[in-house]
Formats: structure tokens, C-alpha cells, sequence
């Protein structure tokens, strides 16, 4: 099982950006520009459409070498052998995860602006926790708001990958990857620009500027 990254781009698809027929294709793209990990992320209720894209993502991803990651739905990532799941507030919890996908699976947990949420979330084992909105997320415009200084706080809380989300561009990037972040996940800056290969290029750079961290 391919495993978690330690730093780079987390590229998450989103349905509304992206469709069915093209959803390959623009993941292959940012795979070419330098995506080290991918999520599968679709809040519809079309299940066979959702496992036969799903499946085809984790085939394409296993051929880059890159973690497949399902949003929630705990119960395809099973089905489907993706490498792990990604977890909010009101999905399965950690425990029910993991012992559905296995102590090789890789669980992420949203941790919004909760140091505490975080903290919690290391100790039971999660594989890396997630911050943000730290910019206006086009994606998810009602998003609760995080301010850079809490991924300093959670360098000292936890010893696993922080991922950092929301409104995040080439630009901004680096600010999140200097306050302490190891994995920046991108929606709209990748699936809703025009050259979807060029912005992974773009945000992949980020990373050759920052030292990679080591956890044991």
C-alpha cells in the first residue's frame, strides 16, 4: 500500500468543477504536475457512479505511485482498496475507520481551527490532521476560518503531517508551508484553473523551497 507523503500537494477533487466524463483526465494532469496525494471528494448520493470513479482514480493513482484518499465514505474506501479516508466532525470516527480499513490505512482527520481536535485526533492515531480555511475558499465560501499561528501551535501539539487547506495559492502557500505546515490540499487553485498540469507545477515548486520534516 502506497503510503503517506510527508510534504507536497494534496490535490481534492470536487464534482461541482469537474465532470464525470473529465475527471481522469484532470487528475492525470495535476498527478503530471506534481500532486503527491489525491482525494476523492463527492457529496452526492449516486453510489454506483461514485465507486466506478473512485475505482478508476485508485488505478490511475497506483500507476503514479500516489495515495488514493476517499472523503468520508469509509465504506468505499474499503471497497475499493483505497490507501485511506478522510474524516470531518459528523463521519465515521477513527475508531470505526480503522478497524474497517486496517492499521496500514492512512486516516486523516479535519481539525478545522481545533488544537484540541488535532491533538485528540494524534493520539488516537491518525495518519495526518487537517487546519483551515486559512484563505476565502471558493470551494466552501462558509468555511470556519483558521489563522496561520495555529499551525505553530499544532507543530508543538503533534508529531505526524499537518495539512493545511482553504484558498490556498502559489502565492499564499509558502506563508502556511513557514508557519509550520507539511502538506498544502488544493480544490479550486488546481480543478478550477484552465491548466489544471501548469498550477500543480506551480504549487509543486513550493515544496523544493522547504525542508521536508522527519517523524518517526
Amino acid at each position: 500500500m502506497t503510503r503517506l507523503p510527508l510534504q507536497g500537494l494534496y490535490a481534492i477533487t470536487d464534482n461541482k468543477l469537474i465532470a464525470p466524463l473529465n475527471l481522469t483526465y484532470f487528475v492525470e494532469l495535476v498527478l503530471k504536475g506534481g500532486a503527491s496525494m489525491i482525494q476523492y471528494r463527492d457529496k452526492t448520493d449516486d453510489a454506483p457512479r461514485r465507486e466506478l470513479e473512485a475505482q478508476a482514480l485508485h488505478d490511475l493513482c497506483q500507476r503514479y505511485s500516489v495515495p488514493l484518499i476517499i472523503s468520508d465514505d469509509v465504506a468505499l474506501a474499503r471497497k475499493i482498496s483505497a490507501e485511506g479516508v478522510h474524516l470531518g466532525k459528523y463521519d465515521a470516527t477513527y475508531h470505526v475507520a480503522r478497524d474497517l480499513l486496517g492499521t496500514a490505512a492512512i486516516i486523516g482527520i479535519s481539525c478545522y481551527d481545533s488544537l484540541d481536535r488535532a491533538h485528540q485526533a494524534a493520539l488516537l492515531g491518525a495518519d495526518y490532521v487537517a487546519f483551515g480555511s486559512f484563505f476565502p475558499s471558493r470551494t466552501k465560501p462558509n468555511a470556519v476560518r483558521a489563522v496561520t499561528d495555529l499551525l505553530q501551535e499544532a507543530r508543538k501539539l503533534v508529531s505526524i503531517p499537518i495539512v493545511a487547506i482553504g484558498g490556498i495559492t502559489p502565492e499564499n502557500g509558502t506563508l502556511l508551508l513557514e508557519a509550520g505546515a507539511d502538506i498544502l490540499a488544493v480544490i479550486s487553485g488546481l480543478f478550477g484553473d484552465p491548466d489544471p498540469e501548469g498550477a500543480a507545477k506551480r504549487y509543486a515548486t513550493l515544496f523544493s523551497k522547504t525542508p521536508q520534516r522527519s517523524y518517526i
